[in-house]
């Protein structure tokens, strides 16, 4: 092979390599939501974000749209690090302070409500759409507490009643025992706080519960469908430092010259953007996805070497 050849080869995988770090930098989906007790965004989102039954759900569609309840899965901080009562102000809680979700802040006393007991045991549940190490927070709210009015911090518990780091993954569902605070009666709030451990990045849910009765049975909320939810972009630093590296110039003439091997070596842009997506929900890390986009610009070479050297023997045989 002529040095010009090696050159232009040499020249796509390094396309490819840039390829790989713009497929591995950090795009992933939206991750989860509190499933029992039901959280407000994702028993808004099991109603129907189009035509929502209950009064609660229609007022927050009214004033946020749809667009958050298809997102049931990503009221999150990129950046939160443990930082949360700082970058979360009062009556902002629910929204997680993101506008997109401001519907789920609206304080009402007939947000939909599960039943609990108070002082029983009891196994809360949160539905993980891609799992990651880290630390869940449990909070309840106090008697300061009024449904009617913006929830703040002040009206939760100052500590967590329960917290629990790295639990057990069963059926996309990250299984959390534990104990409702004895003492409680009427509507009260919990705030769950997952934040992950591999990341700066923090999820948040509220959940309305009663100990009335007068609520839901725990446990009979239908599970969202595994691939629902939109995707975000990490906005972690790591995130930001994997961006990806220019595109040498000799390496968009290489392509120019052989599109009969590049159309042959790369997949189409919805079979790529669907492969995304399901590494993304199943959890698969960012070095996964790397390597797969390596593979593939691996490939693009290969496709390339073997197109020139069709050409070289078209060439040769032409002479003869």
């Amino acid at each position: 092979m002529s040095a010009r050849r090696t050159t232009t080869v040499a020249a796509l995988a390094v396309a490819g390599c840039a390829l790989a770090g713009a497929l591995g930098s950090g795009t992933a989906y939206a991750h989860g939501s509190m499933q029992n007790p039901l959280s407000r965004v994702e028993g808004c989102y099991l109603e129907g974000p189009e035509q929502p039954k209950s009064d609660a759900c229609k007022a927050a569609v009214s004033l946020g749209g749809t667009q958050a309840m298809y997102d049931w899965n990503g009221v999150r901080i990129g950046d939160a690090d443990g930082q949360h009562r700082r970058l979360i102000p009062d009556g902002r809680l629910c929204s997680a302070n993101n506008t997109e979700f401001a519907g789920l802040d609206l304080p009402r006393a007939d947000w939909p409500a599960t039943n609990l007991t108070s002082g029983a045991d009891f196994t809360f549940r949160f539905r993980a759409t891609a799992p990651h190490r880290g630390t869940f927070q449990l909070f309840i709210t106090n008697s300061s507490y009024r449904p009617s009015q913006p929830l703040s911090w002040s009206d939760l518990e100052p500590t967590p009643f329960l917290t629990i780091t790295d639990p057990q993954l069963v059926d996309g569902q990250y299984v959390l025992p534990g104990k409702i605070p004895a003492g409680r009666t009427g509507r009260q709030l919990i705030y769950a706080i997952w934040q992950r451990s591999d990341s700066p990045e923090a999820f948040y849910s509220c959940s309305d519960v009663v100990f009335d009765g007068s609520g839901s049975a725990a446990g009979t909320a239908a599970l969202p469908a595994s691939d629902s939810g939109v995707g975000h972009v990490h906005d972690s630093p790591a995130a930001n430092a994997a961006a990806p590296a220019a595109v040498p110039a000799a390496a968009v003439n290489a392509q120019a010259q052989a599109p009969a091997a590049a159309a042959a070596a790369a997949p189409a842009a919805g079979t790529r953007a669907r492969a995304t997506e399901q590494l993304a929900q199943t959890g698969t890390d960012r070095a996964t996805g790397m390597t797969a986009a390596v593979g593939a610009s691996f490939v693009l070479a290969g496709g390339t070497v073997a197109y020139l050297n069709r050409r070289r023997r078209a060439a040769g045989n032409h002479a003869r």
